[in-house]
């Protein structure tokens, strides 16, 4: 079980918003400059830079000034962090699933056979 949840709050919710999610898309083919981030995006500047810094907060995004150009760049090991929780509900829910069917087919041989 994951023991920071709070960070994993503010991960979830810097993925809620489409437009992080569009940056994260985007990322995940290789670092870009901020003015390549906002090019397809239709918001300003200002509205792109003030989402890559919920992203870097949430950590998943690192950025890095080298002289007057931004580049950006996806922080694996909190995507993996992500990852990790999602596949715990998920190995959850698929051993439950399993146990009910098991169950069922067991009930429907009962069944069956009287």
């Amino acid at each position: 079980m994951l023991h920071d949840t709070a960070q994993l709050d503010v991960m979830f919710q810097a993925l809620a918003d489409p437009a992080r999610r569009h940056m994260v898309e985007r990322l995940s083919r290789g670092p870009a400059s901020v003015s390549q981030l906002a090019e397809p995006l239709a918001m300003s500047l200002s509205a792109v830079v003030q989402h890559l810094n919920v992203l870097e907060t949430s950590g998943l995004v690192r950025t890095e000034k080298l002289g007057r150009v931004r580049t950006c760049q996806l922080e694996p090991k909190a995507l993996r962090t992500a990852e990790h929780w999602i596949n715990e509900r998920r190995l959850s829910w698929e051993q439950r699933l399993d146990r009910l069917g098991g169950f069922l087919a067991e009930t429907k041989g009962e069944t069956e056979g009287n």
